[in-house]
């Protein structure tokens, strides 16, 4: 029944983004090579990206290497799409804006060097993610002086994450309790860093992007 008050129309569903136990067992159940940390930062480097006409649906292909997993039915194809198109990648679009800023993953973790290595590996693959899909399988792309400096800073995060890896790998056992402790506390404090710049890239390439197109929009005006 639709109210009087409401103009005879009803109103849209409100959006409702996907859980990520949701997404996270869409991944595994078509074994996903990509870890669902990756993928967030994945997809926020294509929405992004100054590079014009990326194509949500190749994004997600890219993700099995290039094409879809098989499928049983078609609502297995819809529920894909509609989880990582429809929900995802359009919840994730949110960020462009200054007052919604991206959020790393918030893995559950133990004081213990198991879990400091795959905490700084979980942060390395997001860091890896985002540029990747900021690249976009380009070898060099232009970008806003405020991105290419984040993106520098994010290399060198990128750098420890990847040091403090080789030292877990190297003795599991090495490290006491309290430098353990403090490592963590290290690397959460970096994690803050990580996210700033992220976002810090996310606005200029957003800025940049807008101008491009209403550059273009300019010299290519509608016909009427």
């Amino acid at each position: 029944m639709v109210s009087r008050y409401d103009g005879g129309m009803p109103s849209k569903p409100k959006f409702r983004a996907p859980s990520e136990q949701a997404i996270r067992s869409l991944l595994d159940r078509y074994g996903c090579p990509v870890p669902y940390h990756e993928v967030r930062t994945r997809f926020l480097g294509n929405i992004t990206t100054p590079l014009m006409g990326i194509a949500p649906m190749q994004v997600v292909k890219d993700l099995w290497g290039g094409e879809l997993p098989p499928f049983d039915t078609m609502d297995d194809v819809n529920e894909l799409i509609g989880i990582l198109i429809n929900g995802l990648w359009n919840d994730l679009t949110k960020h462009q804006k200054r007052s919604a800023p991206f959020r790393l993953t918030r893995p559950t973790v133990e004081p213990t060097a198991k879990d400091l290595g795959r905490y700084a590996l979980i942060r390395q693959q997001e860091l890896e993610g985002f540029v990747e899909g900021l690249f976009n399988g380009e070898d060099h792309i232009d970008l806003p002086e405020r991105a290419h400096e984040a993106l520098g800073h994010l290399g060198e995060l990128r750098a420890m994450m990847a040091g403090i890896c080789d030292l877990v790998a190297r003795d599991v056992e090495a490290e006491s309790k309290t430098t353990l402790e403090t490592t963590f506390k290290h690397v959460r404090e970096l994690t803050r860093i990580m996210e700033a710049e992220i976002h810090e890239a996310v606005l200029s390439c957003t800025r940049a992007r807008r101008q491009m197109t209403e550059t273009v929009a300019t010299h290519h005006p509608t016909m009427h």
